[in-house]
């Protein structure tokens, strides 16, 4: 029996199709569609996969946006302000984190007036850390001077984003417009979606080029001056003109919501509400949550319940009016808001809400406020219930009980604390003497005595087994390895990444010492600060009594792209030269949310983000020098190391170790194995790592001083290999072995071949 569509797809003017996708992959499909001319972009999840569904389509062909690769989001920020200013379609995505380090550009853009489209996929807002969806994110943007579109599910997604677009590019409004919904409860689950069929219709609706007439930097014949500095009274001038466009875009909204429910069949009202009409008891939830609400309030009709719920398709500008004029025959609703306005006795929305019934003279509805699904918490129908069981009661006696409270949250008991599972370890285990360090007079450099490897596994490891790693990562190995040349205790600091991610989830942490965690963009300042109150303290007499029978050696672990987003904070502190370790394990990738390009991925390489396809042959880029970066700031040690040479990367431990206690800080790089992600073996990855030093690739040398060493020379050992060997062992570079891509492996073998020329002419002559 064929099914009846006609319903669904109403009185729809153009072709359209069904296609089954997630939120993400709308985002995505509506960006090709309208084929923007840039995307600044940055991997943080959930938003991670909008780049890279561009980035896949790009390589089959689909459209030619040029994907730009940022080194943090705070850059992905810059990048599409400067690309708006150019007179272009801009796009871009991003959550949580990440929109908190672009938040600063986030009013430039809009007081500057120039249209771009953001994809907010709405994340919790760390600390603690947690990757999963709440609007505590959005909450952050309301006062941006944004626009802000809400999306209960991928159809939605992709009609707003299209519209988005047009709104952003309206005369009466020109302001970047962000398009939010719900990380992986709608960015990640699949729907049928309908779409436009042709890309043509597309362009007829949002315009083949942006409207003309309005300046831009590319202009010769009318420069102008974008962002000056501003005094009184133009600034405050600058701010009325952004607040009228901003109620101006609420109307526009309208206007274009109209258009494109005529042309497709789908309608977006400013709210959406949902058997309202006469009902007295109400829900107002946004986004995912507003379709669950439905399904109670017809459970409620059927018990004889006048039940009702509402949903802004808008939220900047809010909705103020519609929403009391809603509401004006409601006796009592309760608004869950999916993030908490820290002591403001409820959530923006309920706020937001309570204003609009007082400014227009509603003061009869009684209004309850609930935090709600916080980090990713489910909300259910009982839950639903339970929300407007709420309203009955206020309904029913005038008068709320508890205003404002969180729901479905434990408060905690005082009198229970986590409990210690691993006992500290004992210094004297950890303080073995196997290690013997002393100092060259005349040289200045160090001379270290490590004794079998053997012998070294009296020491004991830093960290449990039993931790969530994929099989065969190499992070781990590495690390303990590393720390086997360090004497004493250590302090760790984890940047994000996967070492962090599966080592620690509360209440359970699989660190033995003192763990502390921070994000990629701060961890080297952060430690920085952990270390100088160290030495202050200690100064001050303040940690006699904590049994320190030797100092401290303070490590902070970074990798996954650490390197790229924490570089400027890595080099602040280098500058600043504080007595600690800074240890990157170099995966190649941003492997914790699914394998995008680094700067640390090596020219030619597969990864999520650098897809191999008939217009693009993975990264196009080299890799990023990260050794050669610091040793530039006259560091006293820098470092490369692998597990494939245990006793060379003890040694260095031990090194790094004397410096960071003596000297200052110390910079090393360990190259670790993702088989995941490099598409090899398990068990492959010392082979792999050994390999990659054998060819050059990963040259195993140190910096000590000023003076460059390489500690082990493949050349001299008979041991060189072609690189070739070494990219055929992982299915990320088998295509590079391909005859058509014969120029681009030339290109990465003479890049390999010149960085290894020119660090044995540094080996050579010291004085360089």
């Amino acid at each position: 029996m064929a099914i009846d569509y006609s319903k669904e797809v109403g009185s729809a003017k153009v072709e359209q199709q069904y296609v089954y996708e997630s939120g993400n992959e709308m985002a995505a499909y509506a960006a090709q569609q309208i084929n923007y001319h840039v995307m600044g972009y940055f991997p943080i999840s959930p938003s991670t996969e909008v780049a890279q569904f561009l980035d896949l389509t790009k390589t089959t062909g689909q459209h030619d946006i040029k994907l730009i690769p940022s080194d943090g989001e705070h850059s992905s920020a810059g990048i599409c302000y400067g690309a708006s200013t150019a007179g272009g379609r801009v796009f871009n995505a991003t959550s949580a984190q990440g929109y908190m380090y672009m938040l600063e550009q986030m009013p430039v853009q809009s007081g500057t007036r120039l249209p771009m489209v953001m994809n907010l996929v709405c994340r919790s807002i760390s600390g603690p850390l947690n990757i999963h969806g709440d609007h505590s994110d959005l909450y952050f943007a309301l006062n941006t001077g944004w626009p802000i579109l809400m999306c209960r599910d991928p159809q939605a997604v992709y009609d707003m984003n299209i519209m988005a677009l047009k709104l952003a590019e309206d005369p009466e409004v020109r302001l970047p417009v962000m398009v939010a919904s719900d990380g992986y409860f709608t960015s990640h689950q699949k729907r049928r979606v309908q779409t436009f069929m042709h890309r043509e219709d597309v362009m007829k609706f949002v315009g083949e080029q942006p409207p003309a007439g309005f300046p831009h930097t590319l202009d010769r014949e009318h420069p102008i001056s974008i962002g000056p500095y501003m005094n009184e009274p133009d600034y405050i001038n600058n701010r009325y003109q952004m607040s009228e466009a901003m109620y101006k875009a609420g109307a526009v909204f309208e206007r274009i919501a109209k258009e494109y429910g005529d042309l497709t069949g789908r309608y977006y009202p400013t709210l959406d509400l949902y058997r309202m009409e006469d009902a007295e008891v109400a829900v107002f939830l946004m986004n995912s949550a507003s379709e669950i609400i439905k399904d109670v309030v017809d459970q409620l009709r059927a018990e004889g319940i006048k039940a009702g719920s509402i949903s802004p398709n808008i939220i900047r500008p809010f909705p103020q009016k519609q929403i009391a004029n809603a509401l004006k025959n409601v006796k009592a609703i309760t608004v869950g808001d999916r993030g908490d306005s820290t002591g403001g006795h409820g959530g923006n929305m309920v706020n937001e809400l309570k204003a609009a019934l007082f400014t227009h003279g509603n003061h009869t509805t009684q209004v309850i406020s609930r935090i709600y699904g916080l980090g990713g918490k489910e909300f259910y129908a009982e839950d639903g219930h339970h929300f407007f069981q709420l309203a009955i009661e206020a309904a029913k006696s005038g008068e709320v009980a508890v205003p404002f409270d969180f729901y479905g949250h434990h408060p905690g008991e005082g009198d229970k604390t986590p409990i210690r599972l691993l006992k500290p370890l004992k210094f004297e285990d950890l303080k073995t003497g196997l290690i013997e360090i002393d100092k060259d007079e005349l040289t200045g450099k160090l001379r270290v005595k490590v004794p079998p490897m053997r012998s070294l596994v009296k020491k004991p490891k830093r960290l449990t087994p039993g931790h969530g790693a994929c099989p065969g990562c190499g992070i781990f190995s590495g690390l303990e390895l590393f720390f086997k040349g360090i004497e004493g205790d250590i302090v760790t600091l984890f940047h994000t990444g996967c070492a962090y991610v599966v080592s620690t989830g509360y209440p359970h942490s699989s660190h033995k010492g003192t763990f502390i965690h921070n994000l990629f963009q701060n961890g080297a300042a952060t430690l920085s600060g952990v270390v100088e109150m160290f030495w202050e303290r200690k100064r001050r007499g303040e940690l006699d009594d904590f049994g320190l029978k030797d100092d401290f050696t303070f490590v902070m672990v970074t990798g996954d792209g650490g390197m790229d987003i924490g570089m400027g904070p890595a080099i602040g502190a280098a500058l600043r030269n504080h007595k600690m370790i800074i240890l990157e394990y170099d995966n190649e990738g941003y492997m914790n949310t699914g394998a995008q390009l680094s700067y640390s991925t090596p020219k030619g390489h597969r990864t999520s983000t650098s897809g191999v396809g008939k217009t693009q042959q993975g990264k196009g880029s080299h890799h990023k020098d990260t050794p050669q970066i610091m040793a530039a700031t006259n560091i006293p040690y820098v470092f490369t190391g692998t597990e494939a040479h245990p006793q060379d990367l003890v040694k260095k431990a031990a090194k790094a170790w004397w410096y960071a206690q003596n000297e200052g800080l110390v910079y090393g790089k360990i190259l670790s194995a993702c088989p995941l992600n490099w598409m090899a073996e398990d068990n492959a990855g010392t082979s792999l790592v050994a390999t990659a030093v054998d060819s050059c690739f990963f040259p195993l040398y140190e910096v000590e001083l000023g003076i460059t060493t390489i500690t082990y020379d493949p050349e001299v050992k008979s041991q060189k290999v072609e690189l070739t060997e070494w990219l055929k062992g992982m299915g990320k570079t088998r295509h590079l072995l391909k005859s058509e891509n014969e120029a681009l492996l030339k290109s990465f073998q003479d890049e390999v071949e010149r960085r290894w020329s020119r660090l044995k002419i540094k080996h050579a002559h010291p004085e360089l």
